[in-house]
């Protein structure tokens, strides 16, 4: 025996509360969060001014001239800048979240947060010291 279902015309509403478009601003920790998401763009921007000097390098002289004259101007330095912050910020918040990420077990016992997250910021400084000597030879 085939039964149809007994459809109605009217689907029940559901309760939705309303959620302002600036929720993000009620709490200093969901403003961070979307700081974070925005802090992707700027990561987006350097990976792309990267690509630019590397084909810049490989076009020759004259052509990483012409990319140094324009990476020298006020408005891609001030993007520059801010873009270095926000990659700042998120890698910090990165290292901040990698404990609760990730869960490292030596010996049959989790691995402290705290090491977790100190190893990513010794790794983080000695390759920033290795990079700055590298520039500086």
């Amino acid at each position: 025996m085939n039964q149809q279902p007994n459809y109605t015309e009217h689907h029940p509403r559901w309760y939705r509360t309303r959620v302002s478009t600036y929720w993000w601003l009620e709490k200093p920790a969901y403003f961070l969060f979307i700081l974070r998401e925005l802090s992707s763009v700027f990561v987006a921007w350097f990976v792309v001014f990267l690509l630019m000097l590397v084909a810049a390098v490989t076009g020759g002289a004259e052509s990483y001239r012409q990319f140094l004259a324009w990476a020298a101007r006020p408005g891609v330095v001030a993007l520059n800048v801010v873009s270095l912050l926000f990659v700042l910020l998120h890698t910090i918040t990165w290292f901040n979240l990698a404990p609760q990420a990730m869960a490292v077990r030596f010996r049959g016992k989790r691995v402290p947060g705290i090491w977790i997250a100190g190893s990513n910021y010794a790794a983080w400084v000695i390759v920033s010291g290795v990079v700055l000597w590298l520039i500086v030879q």
